[in-house]
């Protein structure tokens, strides 16, 4: 399994348009061959001293798959291509963490 971090950044004001869009696509995405998690956060409104904000014009996506393969399969997907034309307009730019477990 590995896990993926994706960071979305968006053009300022934008992030509730984005959501919308990217909420269409989630049942797609966790129905795909190997998708073990996935789903976008935002920050959460806590009083902790310690706590790092991403801020109002980005998104994280908390994704587990069960492979790279997998991983790569979904990037290419018909949803996904559909959705990237859907949301251009948004999207400023994308970075991703994979991750392999430590335990």
């Amino acid at each position: 399994m590995i896990h993926v971090i994706a960071t979305i950044e968006l053009a300022p004001n934008s992030r509730e348009v984005y959501l919308t869009e990217f909420r269409k696509i989630i049942d797609d995405v966790r129905a795909e061959q190997g998708c073990i998690e996935y789903g976008p956060a935002i920050d959460a409104s806590t009083d902790l001293s310690n706590q790092a904000k991403v801020g109002p014009d980005k998104v994280i996506v908390i994704e587990k798959w069960a492979d790279v393969a997998a991983l790569k399969a979904h990037s290419v997907a018909p949803h996904m291509q559909a959705y990237r034309v859907n949301v251009k307009d948004y999207v400023r730019g994308v970075h991703l963490l994979v991750l392999d477990p430590a335990e």
